[in-house]
């Protein structure tokens, strides 16, 4: 296999757009390709501050890495959840999130260590609310906060995430799979800062695949942690994520054409109505001050009563 451009052997083959490119080649076209998805769902500008959240994994990093090369206005933030796993989860993504920052003299990187700041890990956390050792119920909520107060108090305009195709197309087929229209209302490359008090979130590798995401960490010689959270597995997503890998295999192309054929119809037919559309009344939370649908104290801070 030559690459398109310059026929040199072909690092990285991609199937569904039948395009081939080399080690040289590859990176380049990530960054391009990056750059347009920003402009086409006007994600973001040059006078934007933007956060990115890292979390030591090769997408975030590689966001954080292309935004660099395009010259935004970008800074990282790492929110250390606690999480050891039997080797140190969190300490390693750590790690990985820090050593990258070092290749950016002008990159700063913000961390938050759960532990420190609310005298629990999160694994502490769920088996004192819920009595359980798995954290998940709770991870959600706890990144989402912190982000969202990192973003606000040291003055970032845009809050950015390094999902890629395949988390967006497991979330979509979830999502339809049980028909969550308010969360359907809400999947988009774009979420607008609804309501004061909430960063705009936005997802610029919403449209790559998880293996084009690794192959630029790859042959940019980032760094980054392999392994998924121990409390990982044996979540509904993964297996979502294992059916629709099976049907791009056989067809590729499957999970693109199914995640933006849901983009199209949403903005052209008005199906399933708009973020804004699920978006109800919030107001300060009495502690925090964060926007809340609650009575009086969020669901963050009623983790720590």
């Amino acid at each position: 296999m030559r690459c398109r451009r310059c026929g040199e052997p072909a690092a990285i083959n991609m199937r569904h757009y039948k395009l081939a490119l080399c080690a040289e080649h590859y990176p380049a076209w990530f960054v391009e390709k990056t750059q347009r998805t920003i402009l086409k769902y006007r994600m973001f500008t040059y006078q934007d501050r933007i956060l990115v959240a890292v979390s030591g994994g090769k997408d975030s990093l590689a966001l954080w890495d292309v935004l660099l090369q395009l010259g935004y206005q970008v800074d990282g933030l790492y929110i250390d959840l606690g999480i050891d796993g039997g080797f140190g989860y969190s300490t390693v993504s750590k790690e990985k999130a820090q050593a990258f920052a070092t290749r950016y003299p002008k990159a700063h990187l913000h961390i938050v260590s759960i532990p420190n700041l609310y005298g629990e890990s999160i694994v502490e956390v769920a088996h004192r609310k819920h009595r359980t050792q798995r954290p998940c119920a709770v991870c959600g909520l706890i990144k989402r906060h912190e982000m969202n107060r990192v973003a606000l108090e040291a003055g970032y305009t845009v809050l950015a995430t390094g999902h890629n195709l395949d988390d967006e197309a497991a979330v979509l087929f979830g999502n339809v799979l049980h028909w969550k229209v308010g969360y359907l209302q809400r999947q988009s490359p774009v979420l607008p800062a609804d309501g004061e008090g909430l960063a705009r979130k936005v997802k610029p590798l919403c449209r790559f695949y998880e293996r084009e995401t690794a192959a630029y960490t790859l042959l940019r010689d980032i760094d980054y942690i392999y392994d998924e959270c121990p409390y990982a597995k044996g979540a509904t997503s993964i297996t979502h994520k294992e059916t629709l890998t099976q049907m791009e295999h056989d067809a590729p192309g499957t999970k693109l054409q199914f995640y933006l054929h849901f983009l199209q119809a949403k903005q052209e037919q008005g199906l399933f109505g708009t973020p804004e559309d699920s978006t109800p009344d919030m107001h300060p939370c009495s502690q925090c001050g964060q926007p809340t649908t609650a009575t009086d104290i969020c669901a963050f801070c009623r983790l720590w009563t």
